[in-house]
C-alpha cells in the first residue's frame, strides 16, 4: 500500500518494546514498522481486525497493527481513536 492513510499523533514507545527493538539485532527499525502502520500495512492481523482496521479509518475509531521483529519478538503498534497518539509495545505491555 502507497501513502499515508492517517495522522499518528504524537509518537511513544513502550520500555519493553524499546528494550525488544534495541536487542532485535540491525535489520529492525522501528520507524520502518511505524510507515508500515500509517500506510494501512496492518501487518499479522487476521482478516477480522484487517476489516476492523479498514472501518477505524472511515469512522475515527482505534487502530491496532501487529507485527514481529526479525527474532520472533511480536509488538503492536496502536493509535488511539481521536489520532492524538501512537504507541509501540508488546502485548505484555497492554
Amino acid at each position: 500500500m502507497s501513502g499515508i492513510k492517517f495522522t499518528p499523533g504524537s509518537l511513544y514507545i513502550t520500555p519493553g518494546a524499546a528494550a525488544a527493538f534495541a536487542t532485535s539485532g540491525a535489520g529492525d527499525d522501528v520507524t520502518v514498522y511505524l510507515i508500515r502502520h500509517i500506510s494501512g500495512d496492518w501487518g499479522d492481523v487476521d482478516e477480522h481486525d484487517r476489516r476492523e482496521n479498514e472501518l477505524s479509518l472511515e469512522h475515527g475509531w482505534r487502530i491496532l497493527s501487529a507485527y514481529r521483529m526479525s527474532n520472533g519478538t511480536r509488538f503492536w503498534i496502536i493509535t488511539e481513536a481521536d489520532r492524538s497518539s501512537t504507541t509501540v509495545l508488546l502485548p505484555v505491555e497492554y
